[in-house]
């Protein structure tokens, strides 16, 4: 049993890897011009899919890749025009097909209505095809698709599309074909987790099938130990296929089994006997490759090497699966390392024994060395946001049809590599942002036509590493908020008072207020008043921080800043009070000792610094901690200046400065609780511990008390 859940953990792998391809293949078939290779590769994709998930009984997942690698075959044979109509039915069922599998793997059902929506779609193509292409009753018949029931056309507009036209002729030999097929698997089809059951069955969907199973080679039963599969099977086939169907069915376990097609003499037309002699041809020739390959034991599964594999220039480097839980206890085990060299060079300074040239070396020898370590770890747990942008694509589209409206998405970025943890966590903060900006943000296709626009509205997805962290930004080409819209509702639902005086900013920042919508009615995508601020909670948690930009008809920008990791942090570290911190390096622009007259009061609470032509707010952090300063307050003050995303650049009031050090974060969540303008703790070399500051939050919690200070209650 274990064994079998191995296989199906491989599956599901290997199937998200080919979803991959398929939607990287869609975006250039759309992209660019129409390529038959890219065809082929999505047909392959598909077929690869349908054939694994046959071994696991997957029978909805394999009921629709059948019928969806059948459209494509046709249009891979050029009988099938690629129309953009076509291409959105393709580029559905390649949704769907990704649903499927998700629904496989969590062992859940599936809404059979949309899946028989998607079926009567691909059936619809298929069926208009053949009746629109057939010469006359008398001369042609109609193919039903897979089923007993003629296939329907959808009046909906998720899978509409014109009539087109295919010739029956093309699928289907001039008279039955007999065919005798010997099948023998090799060891690697079983480790590959194929049944040969399961090949058969689908070969038996062909036509009328009869099958004898060869035991000529089977081991005594008193044998010690079976090594090698024994079993193989002759079977004769009577069908209207061409024996291209027929290789086909054997198409994704090619190279792991022995495998012949003949037609009988008396059947045979003669361009039938070159197809057999080259099929065999390239049986012979897999068959001495794998004979000459290590054994497969030496190899790990799904790692056979075959003829085309050795002979593509371009083929994949090889990678090796490792499980989650094992690179987090080395990611844990590398961090304590890191704490234990930091330990080493204090207790080094403490004992003063850094005069000592060859104790100097060592020590840094060792900080080096557990810093590749670190970066090297990190490497290992870093992945491209690709496969999260990839499903963003759907979530746009699935909106744009929920609500009568077109969308198109541009990723940019995409290769842009993330802590994986990272990427986990910002699916659902992406997902709700870019459905409120396909709902809220795009305007209908007649209102953006009147106003002079594509009708087809873009939403752009983009990834990119700055500063020592990652920015993604989700940017809309629509109508901007509608700033008096957003007050008058946040009024009305006593988020804020009648006689507020808000900034622009301010007002847009409202949207992420719980509880606020400016939905007229509850839908499926909006009017629960749940997104935007489920969307900041994630992203703080993340200790990142979300700022909204909006032009009125030109757009709204949503801008996301995370770290890289959620392991280890650049800051520099600084004391307030008696109390070390840190403050991320990322966010440190340069530290200022004021002259007489640079730091000026505002008001009762407020003092802004003059540098360099403009004003910047100072914040005490030791007031704003509710700590005890441990320097006369008539000593000079030492500034450090900050760069936040919601309100600039500000100044942070502090006691000492001492350096800049790379540390393992702790989280304070699940060990202690929320603490307002900390974001996490470290354990410095001496084994103190340093709470590590959020200065967006820090200049928001002293803002909002400024505004509450001075604002009218």
């Amino acid at each position: 049993m274990a064994g079998n859940e191995s296989f199906r953990d491989l599956f599901f792998e290997e199937a998200e890897d080919l979803l991959a391809s398929l939607s990287d293949d869609l975006v250039r078939l759309n992209t660019g011009t129409p390529d038959n290779e890219i065809v082929h590769s999505i047909f392959r994709a598909v077929h690869s899919i349908k054939g694994s998930a046959g071994a696991f009984a997957l029978e909805e997942l394999v009921g629709f890749a059948h019928r969806y690698e059948t459209v494509l075959d046709e249009v891979r044979s050029d009988r099938l025009e690629l129309t953009p109509d076509l291409f959105r039915v393709v580029q559905r069922s390649a949704d769907h097909l990704a649903v499927l599998v998700e629904a496989a793997r969590k062992e859940q059902s599936t809404d059979s209505a949309v899946t028989d929506a998607a079926l009567a779609a691909l059936d619809a193509c298929l069926d208009a095809c053949l009746e629109a292409n057939a010469p006359d009753a008398a001369d042609s018949v109609t193919a039903e698709p897979d089923g007993t029931e003629p296939a329907q056309t959808l009046d909906a507009p998720l899978f509409d599309f014109p009539a087109l036209s295919l010739d029956i002729g093309d699928l289907m030999s001039a008279s039955p074909q007999s065919y005798h097929i010997c099948f023998r698997p090799h060891p690697a089809l079983y480790e590959n987790g194929h049944e040969p059951a399961f090949l058969i069955s689908h070969l038996a969907e062909l036509g009328s099938l009869e099958s004898d199973v060869d035991l000529s080679t089977l081991p005594h039963w008193s044998a010690p130990e079976i090594v090698q599969p024994a079993l193989s099977w002759n079977l004769r086939l009577a069908t209207e296929a061409r024996s291209e169907a027929i290789e086909e069915v054997f198409e994704f376990v090619d190279g792991l089994c022995d495998l012949t097609i003949d037609a009988k003499d008396n059947d045979v037309p003669e361009q039938n006997t070159q197809e057999k002699a080259e099929s065999t041809s390239m049986a012979d020739t897999a068959t001495a490759l794998l004979e000459a390959a290590p054994p497969p034991e030496a190899a790990d599964i799904g790692m056979v090497e075959t003829a085309s594999a050795a002979k593509a220039p371009d083929a994949p480097r090889p990678t090796l699966r490792v499980d989650l839980d094992r690179i987090e206890r080395l990611f844990n085990a590398v961090g304590e390392l890191i704490i234990n060299q930091s330990m080493i060079a204090q207790r080094v300074d403490d004992l003063q024994l850094n005069h000592d040239a060859d104790m100097a070396v060592h020590v840094e020898s060792y900080r080096l060395l557990a810093r590749d370590i670190q970066e090297a770890v990190m490497a290992i747990r870093a992945q491209p946001v690709k496969p999260l942008f990839q499903r963003m694509s759907r979530i746009v589209r699935e909106a744009a049809d929920d609500t009568d409206k077109q969308a198109q998405l541009v990723m940019i970025g995409e290769g842009t590599e993330v802590d994986k943890t990272v990427i986990e966590r910002l699916a659902d903060p992406l997902t709700h942002m870019i459905r409120n900006s396909v709902d809220h943000g795009l305007e209908t296709p007649e209102t953006r036509s009147e106003n002079g626009k594509d009708p087809v509205g873009t939403i752009w997805l983009s990834a990119a590493h700055r500063s020592g962290s990652v920015v993604i930004t989700i940017r809309d080409d629509g109508a901007g908020l509608d700033r008096d819209k957003v007050l008058g509702v946040a009024v009305k639902k006593g988020l804020v008072p009648e006689d507020a005086d808000l900034t622009e900013t301010e007002i847009d920042n409202l949207i992420f207020l719980p509880g606020f919508s400016t939905a007229s009615s509850t839908s499926l995508l909006s009017g629960r008043g749940v997104g935007l601020d489920v969307v900041r909670t994630a992203v703080q948690s993340l200790g990142g921080r979300v700022n909204i930009v909006s032009r009125p008809g030109k757009g709204t920008e949503f801008t996301i800043a995370l770290p890289l990791t959620l392991a280890v942090l650049d800051g520099m570290l600084i004391s307030v009070g008696n109390i070390s911190m840190l403050v991320p390096i990322s966010a440190v622009l340069e530290t200022i000792r004021p002259m007489a007259g640079e730091v000026q009061p505002v008001g009762p609470n407020e003092q802004l610094l003059s540098i360099r032509g403009r004003f910047v707010p100072v914040i005490d952090l030791a007031a704003n901690l509710g700590i005890a300063r441990a320097i006369d307050a008539d000593a000079p003050m030492l500034l450090l200046l900050v760069e936040t995303e919601a309100r600039g650049t500000c100044a942070l009031l502090v006691d000492r400065v001492h350096d800049q050090r790379q540390v393992v974060i702790k989280g304070l969540e699940s060990n202690y609780g929320h603490v307002p303008g900390v974001s996490a703790a470290t354990v410095l070399g001496d084994g103190q511990i340093a709470l590590i500051l959020d200065p967006d939050a820090i200049v928001e919690q002293t803002h909002g008390a400024g505004q509450r200070a001075v604002s009218p209650t």
